[in-house]
């Protein structure tokens, strides 16, 4: 176990980074402006448990086929940058985005074997997913200028095999790295909720899978994992209250995408 690793309330206070992992994790340089490049944008939806971050990712999907896809939003900032063109919109999901990660995922969600998972290993499966998917799926899409959404990507490895497992979190960096040939989300959005609140969501789902299974303690510190992220990359990370109706919820995220997108893609 991580000593870094701090138990939070149910007043879902956000702690402040620990000095570990704020050694660990400087936060980057951001890109300036005129230094952005001129490829799709990549936002993924993050969060624990119950959180309602695919809901929401399905939601969002929807409404910007809507907005951006219809003939009468051609004067949209975002269209100016493919000058009239339709804006396509990707959902994929981690794991699972491909072909060999739709077997990946049962193997790591759903295992039909009595042999458990070693926690190294199931880090590894995470990677190899990912991989294909950042070669075979997200960068393609970026290329084509495409605005991409992802349910989960490097944060979830970092919060739940680092902070949750326990593994090393340099391991997971440059296992990150090496799987993703560097490619980072341009906006994270991290679905909060309190551990109780989102496992009682997750339970009324109906069977739970692998990770769903563990105990509170591990999804505990998985959120914690998440917080200490959030306080790390405050650029990147949009931390967004999920204890509350997913209409209200989604007019949270709303707003966030709405800037961050014409943001991204105006001239």
């Amino acid at each position: 176990m991580l000593d870094f690793i701090m138990q939070i309330d149910d007043a879902r206070q956000i702690e402040a980074p620990s000095q570990a992992y704020s050694t660990f994790l400087e936060p980057r340089l951001e890109p300036q402006p005129d230094l952005l490049p001129r490829r799709g944008m990549l936002i993924v939806f993050e969060g624990g448990e119950g959180s309602g971050k695919t809901t929401q990712l399905g939601r969002s999907h929807a409404w910007l086929c809507d907005e951006m896809c219809d003939e009468k939003s051609g004067d949209h900032p975002w269209h100016q940058q493919f000058s009239g063109q339709r804006l396509s919109v990707l959902k994929t999901r981690e794991p699972g985005g491909t072909e060999l990660g739709r077997h990946i995922r049962e193997l790591l969600l759903h295992p039909d074997m009595v042999e458990p998972t070693q926690d190294r290993a199931e880090l590894l499966l995470f990677a190899a997913d990912r991989a294909q998917h950042v070669e075979g799926v997200l960068w393609p899409a970026l290329r084509r200028g495409s605005l991409v959404l992802c349910d989960r990507f490097t944060d979830s490895t970092v919060a739940y095999q680092g902070y949750g497992r326990g593994l090393d979190l340099r391991l997971i960096q440059q296992l990150n790295q090496i799987a993703t040939g560097g490619l980072e989300p341009d906006l994270t959005l991290w679905l909060d909720v309190a551990v109780e609140t989102g496992l009682g969501r997750a339970q009324r789902r109906g069977s739970a899978d692998r990770m769903e299974q563990n105990q509170i303690e591990f999804h505990q510190r998985v959120r914690q994992g998440f917080c200490e992220l959030a306080a790390a990359y405050p650029q990147r990370i949009r931390r967004v209250d999920a204890d509350r109706s997913a209409d209200d919820v989604f007019q949270d995220v709303q707003q966030i995408l709405q800037e961050a997108i014409a943001q991204w893609y105006s001239p």
